[in-house]
């Protein structure tokens, strides 16, 4: 199994790290069959807040879907630049060839967003941040996505959820969906998480 873990510019490493770091015990912990390529459009992606960076394995241009089994995207702040390069074409066409293949793809607060700009969630459920009057889950909306107002949801492939506290529920629903739940109700308690 291989997950391509995609930062945009300005992702929030709170959405980032729970998978990185649920990978990271699955494969190192646990020695079951699974990596993880971080990806993005420059060899450095600046988080949101602090000046933090974190270098890329892969570029987005070197990058082919059936390569790998899930696509996970963590979600970010529009004030660092967040959806100049989440609404970015040639990130939209990405999610467009994962949804293709079948992949899963999963995701964080406002990463929904560009999984629903792209079209493959139009007439899906999803949901997206949730606090400040919904103002985000009425964006999703107009992608033609039908809103739950739930923090995980999930829909065929796709797995979004409303705000950074759920980052570690979808990093392990992904988990569950590549390796069984049983591999991964191990990482999950060995994490402490119950």
């Amino acid at each position: 199994m291989k997950v391509l873990l995609f930062c945009c510019k300005g992702f929030e490493m709170m959405e980032f790290a729970p998978f990185y770091d649920v990978v990271g015990w699955a494969k190192s912990e646990y020695g079951y069959d699974i990596e993880l390529d971080t990806c993005g459009f420059n060899a450095s992606v600046p988080s949101a807040f602090w000046n933090t960076e974190i270098k890329t394995d892969k570029l987005i241009w070197d990058i082919h879907a059936e390569e790998y089994d899930a696509l996970a995207i963590p979600g970010g702040d529009h004030l660092y630049g967040y959806f100049e390069e989440a609404y970015n074409e040639r990130f939209l066409e990405l999610i467009r060839e994962f949804n293709n293949h079948e992949k899963v793809i999963a995701s964080v607060c406002v990463a929904a967003l560009p999984i629903g700009k792209s079209g493959v969630l139009a007439g899906r459920n999803a949901t997206t941040y949730h606090l400040a009057d919904g103002y985000r889950q009425k964006e999703l909306t107009g992608f033609g996505v039908n809103v739950i107002n739930e923090p995980v949801v999930t829909d065929g492939n796709i797995i979004t959820s409303y705000c950074p506290q759920t980052a570690p529920a979808v990093a392990f629903e992904m988990l569950e969906r590549l390796l069984g739940k049983e591999k991964a109700d191990t990482v999950r308690f060995g994490m402490g998480f119950r």
